[in-house]
């Protein structure tokens, strides 16, 4: 089985803050770093961290070839990565003292996909196979379209939300994988997680979905079935790729033909050590560290 990750490369500006900046609030940082990062290259390195054959695929701009030599320097493979001369994508990230953050993104080269460097990519995978997308590129809907022709079986986390995620046909993806933002912006409602599980599975009766709820674990749902998982107690330094890891463990599990229960259990003990150190990618434990 093989993984593609159709999704986003950025270069991480981390300022470490006391704080989340507030509307109007001038804040000087403590310190300022620079991380590979983009919620997919941070998803193909935890696939690929967690065992898994993974090709990332995505575009980059002309002036940040180091991120190519850093997902290689983790075996994600990066064939189907583009560039142009334009600018990569980049995210502004505040780190709270708290290990809360705060993300602003710039698309960069991940706005200039186009349909047919897709194409190309996609008619290389056959059924079997697994696609994986968030939502920080362009023409995804033509990316799931495009999947679905050629048998994958495709796993969503429609990070960050947008209200076209709504119009996305979800109900034909294998899993869906949500946070509590993403999952009430696709319901329409702040109702509880079960209340929420049970919308999601009546609008996609045939889709694995997965609900993470940070610090309060993690529960999965297909029909009828439920199970939960609970969070390790850990002290979080930083969260900013917990759910990226969570997610490329989970997936690389479920894949392999782990339960729904097995698969959340070691992407929660992933997670728990991600958020225990700081940085994103360079956070995110190798299969051996569990």
């Amino acid at each position: 089985m093989r993984i593609l990750n159709y999704g986003s490369l950025n270069v991480d500006h981390v300022y470490s803050v006391p704080h989340i900046v507030r509307p109007g609030e001038t804040l000087a940082g403590e310190s300022l770093n620079f991380f590979a990062g983009g919620k997919g290259a941070n998803q193909s390195v935890a696939i690929a961290k967690a065992g898994g054959d993974v090709w990332h695929a995505g575009k980059l701009g002309g002036d940040a070839d180091w991120l190519l030599e850093k997902l290689q320097q983790f075996d994600v493979k990066t064939d189907y990565v583009t560039q142009d001369d334009g600018l990569s994508g980049h995210a502004i990230i505040q780190v709270s003292s708290q290990g809360e953050n705060s993300i602003v993104l710039y698309g960069g080269g991940n706005q200039r996909i186009t349909k047919e460097e897709i194409d190309a990519t996609l008619v290389l995978f056959s059924r079997g196979d697994v696609l994986v997308l968030q939502n920080e590129i362009n023409n995804i809907p033509h990316i799931m379209e495009k999947g679905l022709a050629q048998g994958l079986k495709i796993a969503v986390n429609p990070a960050p939300f947008t209200p076209d995620v709504s119009r996305w046909p979800l109900d034909k993806v294998h899993t869906l994988v949500v946070n509590e933002t993403e999952a009430a912006g696709i319901v329409q409602s702040d109702a509880s997680p079960g209340s929420t599980l049970d919308m999601l599975t009546r609008r996609y009766p045939e889709t694995e979905i997965v609900l993470t709820l940070g610090s309060k674990g993690a529960w999965y749902a297909k029909g009828r079935k439920r199970a939960f998982v609970e969070s390790r107690k850990v002290n979080a330094v930083d969260t900013t790729a917990a759910g990226d890891t969570f997610l490329g463990y989970y997936l690389v599990e479920r894949f392999a033909g782990a339960s729904p229960e097995r698969a959340m259990d070691l992407a929660a003990e992933a997670a728990a050590i991600t958020v225990s150190r700081p940085g994103a990618m360079e956070s995110i434990p190798f299969r051996s560290e569990l």
